[in-house]
C-alpha cells in the first residue's frame, strides 16, 4: 500500500514536472517572440515607418537597429531588479510580472502613430516601448528556468532547462512566420500601413498567459527550501549574536535583518564576480551569431548587395529557427552526460569556423544556399544555448541565484548581441565584404570557448545546497 501510494506521488511529481516545463517552453516562447518581432520590423519595416523620409536607407537602417539595441541595454536593469525581487519573494511571481510587462510593450508598440502622423515623437516613444520590452525580458528568463530547474531531478536538469531555452527559437520561428504570412498574403502598400501591426497587437494573449501562470502554479521547491532553512537559521543566528554582543535577541534579529535587506544583485556581484564573467563569456559568441542570423541577414539577404525578396529571406530564417530547436535540446540532452563545458566550447570553435561560410552562402541569393547557411549556424547556435541554463543555475546559490545568473545572462547578451546588427551593417558599409563580418564572428565565438574552458564543470552540483560553487 505505502509502495503504491509512494509510485503514484512520484508519478503525480513528475507529470507537474513536465506541465511545468510545457508553460515555461510555451510562456518564453510568447516572450522572445515578443522580443524577435521588434528585431525582425527593425529590418524591414521600421526604418519607413519611424523614421523621415529623405534619409539614405544605410543611416535609416543604422537609426532602427539603434533602437533595436536600446532593448539590450535595459535587459541588465531588468535582471538586477526582477533578480533581486525573484530571491526575495520568489520565482513564479516575477515571472509572471514580466510577462504582462512584455506583453503590454509589445501590444502598445503594435499601435503606435507613425512618424508621418506625430513628428520625432513616434522613434522616441518606440525606443521608450523597446526599453520596457528589454527590462521585461531581462527579469523574465530567470523566473522561467528556475520555476523548472528547482524542482527538476539532478541528473536531467540540462534537458529540462532546454525547455525555457527552446523558447528563444520557437520565439523566432513564431515572429518570421508572422511577418511571413502578414508580407506573403498583403500587398506591399497594405503591409507597411497596417499589416506589421497584426503581430505585435497579437501579444495581448501573453497578458492572458500569465494570469493563467499566477493562478495555476505553485513556487520552486528549492526557493521554498530556501525560505524554510532561512527561517531556522535566522533563530539559531540571533541567539548567538545576542550572546556574543551580550544584547536581547530582538535587538540582534533586527541587525541580522538589516544585513539580510542588502541587494542580492550586489551580494551576487561580490561573491561571484569571476563566476558571472566566465558565464557571461560562455554565452558572447552564441549571441553575436545568432541576432545576425535572425536579424541582420534579412537586411543583407534583402538588400542591393543580394537582392532576395523578403518572403525568401523570410523563409530562411525561418528554417534556421526551426533547426535551433532540436540543437538546444540535443546539447542540453548531451550535457547531462558528459557535462555542461565541453558541449559549449566545441560548438563555439564549430561556430567560428562556420561564420566564414554563412555569408557567402546568404548572398547565393536563393533560398536553398541561405537555408544551408542558417541552418547549420543556428543548430551550433542550439547546441551552445541547451546547456547554458543548467550551467548557470548551477553555478550560484539559491539565495542570491535568480539575480547571479541574471546578471551574467544578460550581461552576455549586453556584450554579444545589443550590437551586433549596428556593428556588421557598419563593416559590410566601410568594407563592401562580409569578411569582416565573419571575423567579428569568430572572434566572439573564441571568446566563448575560451570561458568555457576556464569555467567549473556544474553538472554534479548539488543546486538545494545553499553555497554555489566557484568557478
Amino acid at each position: 500500500m505505502e509502495s503504491g501510494t509512494g509510485g503514484s506521488h512520484q508519478a503525480a511529481v513528475a507529470h507537474n514536472l513536465r506541465k511545468t516545463a510545457m508553460t515555461s517552453l510555451v510562456g518564453t516562447s510568447i516572450e522572445f517572440y515578443d522580443f524577435f518581432i521588434f528585431a525582425t520590423a527593425a529590418a524591414i519595416v521600421f526604418p519607413t515607418v519611424f523614421f523621415p523620409e529623405g534619409v539614405s536607407p544605410f543611416v535609416a537602417l543604422i537609426a532602427s537597429f539603434s533602437t533595436f539595441a536600446v532593448g539590450f541595454f535595459a535587459r541588465p536593469v531588468g535582471a538586477a531588479v526582477f533578480g533581486h525581487y525573484g530571491d526575495r519573494i520568489g520565482r513564479k511571481r516575477m515571472f509572471v510580472i514580466a510577462l504582462m510587462l512584455m506583453g503590454g510593450a509589445t501590444t502598445l508598440i503594435g499601435l503606435l502613430p507613425t512618424y508621418q502622423t506625430i513628428g520625432n515623437l513616434a522613434p522616441l516613444l518606440l525606443v521608450a516601448l523597446r526599453f520596457v520590452q528589454g527590462f521585461a525580458l531581462g527579469g523574465q528568463w530567470g523566473g522561467a528556468v528556475l520555476i523548472i530547474l528547482e524542482n527538476a531531478p539532478d541528473d536531467q536538469r540540462g534537458w529540462y532547462g532546454s525547455f525555457a531555452q527552446a523558447g528563444a527559437p520557437i520565439g523566432t520561428i513564431l515572429a518570421n512566420l508572422a511577418f511571413l504570412i502578414a508580407s506573403s498574403t498583403l500587398s506591399p502598400d497594405d503591409f507597411m500601413a497596417w499589416g506589421w501591426r497584426v503581430p505585435f497587437i497579437a501579444s495581448v494573449v501573453l497578458v492572458m498567459l500569465s494570469i493563467f501562470i499566477h493562478m495555476r502554479f505553485e513556487e520552486t521547491t528549492a526557493f521554498r527550501e530556501l525560505q524554510e532553512t532561512e527561517q531556522a537559521r535566522q533563530a539559531d543566528a540571533a541567539a548567538a549574536l545576542a550572546a556574543k554582543l551580550g544584547v536581547d535577541c530582538a535587538t540582534a534579529a533586527d541587525r541580522l535583518a538589516q544585513e539580510r535587506r542588502q541587494s542580492p544583485a550586489l551580494q551576487a556581484l561580490r561573491q561571484y564576480p569571476r563566476q558571472i564573467l566566465l558565464a557571461a563569456g560562455t554565452f558572447v559568441g552564441m549571441q553575436t551569431s545568432y541576432y545576425l542570423l535572425v536579424s541582420f541577414s534579412l537586411a543583407y539577404g534583402t538588400g542591393p548587395t543580394v537582392g532576395m525578396t523578403t518572403s525568401t529571406m523570410l523563409a530562411a530564417v525561418l528554417l534556421g529557427a526551426v533547426t535551433m530547436v532540436p540543437g538546444v535540446f540535443f546539447g542540453a540532452w548531451l550535457s547531462d552526460r558528459n557535462g555542461r563545458r565541453g558541449v559549449i566550447c566545441v560548438s563555439a570553435l564549430l561556430l567560428a569556423a562556420w561564420a566564414f561560410a554563412v555569408f557567402p552562402l546568404i548572398a547565393g541569393g536563393t533560398l536553398a544556399s541561405a537555408a544551408i547557411g542558417l541552418c547549420v549556424g543556428q543548430f551550433l547556435n542550439g547546441m551552445i544555448f541547451g546547456p547554458l541554463a543548467a550551467l548557470y543555475t548551477e553555478t550560484f546559490a539559491t539565495r542570491v541565484r535568480y539575480s547571479g545568473m541574471s546578471l551574467a545572462y544578460q550581461l552576455g547578451t549586453l556584450v554579444g548581441g545589443a550590437l551586433a546588427p549596428l556593428i556588421a551593417t557598419a563593416l559590410f558599409a566601410r568594407y563592401g565584404s562580409s569578411a569582416p563580418i565573419s571575423a567579428y564572428v569568430a572572434a566572439m565565438c573564441l571568446i566563448s570557448a575560451l570561458s568555457a574552458w576556464l569555467i567549473r564543470e556544474t553538472y554534479k552540483v548539488d543546486i538545494r545546497a545553499n553555497t554555489g560553487p566557484a568557478a
